[in-house]
C-alpha cells in the first residue's frame, strides 16, 4: 500500500506541475466564483478561496485580476458539468468540469473511456452514493502553533463551524492540518479559520470515496494512462477517484 500511495502522490504531482495547464483551470475557477457571486472577494468567500488557491500555485496577480474581469463579459460565460466513468480494476470515476461548449467537452471525455480497454462513461448519477461531498481545508501545522493554538483547541473551536474531521499528514515541507466536514458547511468553515486568523493553504471541495479500494502499482501504472489523459483536458477541473 506504502508503495502504491508514494506512486499515485508522485504521478499526481508530475501532472499538476504543467503550469500551462494550471492556470487556465484555476482562472476558470475564479471567473465562475465571481460570476456566481461577485467579483468583491470580502464579500464572496468562494472567490476568497478560489483567490488564495490561485496564489498558492504562483498564479500572478495580473492572471487573477483577469479571471475575475472576465466573469462580468461575455466570455465569461461558463457551464460547471460532471461525467462519471469506470475503468479496469473496479476504479470508479467522477470528473467536475468547467466548459463553454459542453458538446465539446461530453465528446472529448468519451473519447478518453472509449480508446481504454475496460473502461467507459456511466449515466450520471450512478456513482451518488459511491461519494462523498466534502469541504476540505488545509492548514500548516506552524501556522496554528505561532498563533499558539493547540490542536485539541482548534477542533472544539471548529465543531461550531462544521469541523466533521481533522487529519494530520506529514510532507516534505513540514506537518499540515486536513480539515474535513459537509459540502454545505464550507462558508462557515472558512468564516471559521477567518475568525481565527489562521492562513489557509488550500480549500476546494472534494467528493471523497465512501469505500476505497486498493491497487498494485502495475495496476495504478495502467489506470494513470486514463487519469492522464482526463486531467489534461482543459476544460477538466478535477477528477476523484475510489483509489486508496
Amino acid at each position: 500500500m506504502g508503495r502504491a500511495f508514494e506512486y499515485r502522490r508522485a504521478a499526481k504531482e508530475k501532472r499538476w506541475d504543467k503550469m500551462s495547464k494550471v492556470f487556465p483551470k484555476l482562472a476558470k475557477t475564479i471567473t465562475v466564483a465571481a460570476k456566481e457571486g461577485g467579483s468583491d472577494p470580502e464579500m464572496n468567500a468562494k472567490l476568497r478561496t478560489a483567490i488564495a488557491n490561485a496564489k498558492a500555485q504562483n498564479m500572478p496577480k495580473d492572471n487573477i485580476d483577469a479571471a475575475i474581469k472576465r466573469a462580468s463579459g461575455k466570455d465569461g460565460v461558463f457551464s460547471e458539468v460532471t461525467y462519471e466513468g469506470k475503468a479496469s480494476y473496479g476504479v470508479l470515476i467522477f470528473i467536475e468540469c468547467t466548459t463553454d461548449n459542453t458538446t465539446r467537452t461530453v465528446a472529448n471525455i468519451k473519447s478518453y473511456f472509449n480508446k481504454t480497454p475496460g473502461s467507459s462513461m456511466l449515466t450520471n448519477g450512478s456513482l451518488e452514493f459511491m461519494f462523498s461531498r466534502k469541504s476540505v481545508f488545509e492548514i500548516d501545522k506552524k501556522d496554528i502553533d505561532d498563533l499558539a493554538i493547540q490542536t485539541e483547541s482548534l477542533e472544539l473551536n471548529l465543531i461550531d463551524y462544521g469541523l466533521q474531521e481533522l487529519e494530520s499528514i506529514q510532507t516534505q515541507e513540514g506537518e499540515i492540518l486536513v480539515i474535513y466536514g459537509d459540502y454545505t458547511d464550507f462558508g462557515k468553515l472558512n468564516d471559521g479559520l477567518e475568525s481565527l486568523k489562521i492562513p489557509i493553504k488550500k480549500a476546494s471541495l472534494k467528493r471523497i470515496a465512501n469505500t476505497p479500494i486498493n491497487l498494485s502499482v502495475e495496476q495504478l501504472s495502467e489506470i494513470e494512462k486514463l487519469l492522464d489523459k482526463i486531467e489534461d483536458d482543459d476544460d477538466v477541473q478535477a477528477v476523484y477517484t475510489n483509489i486508496n
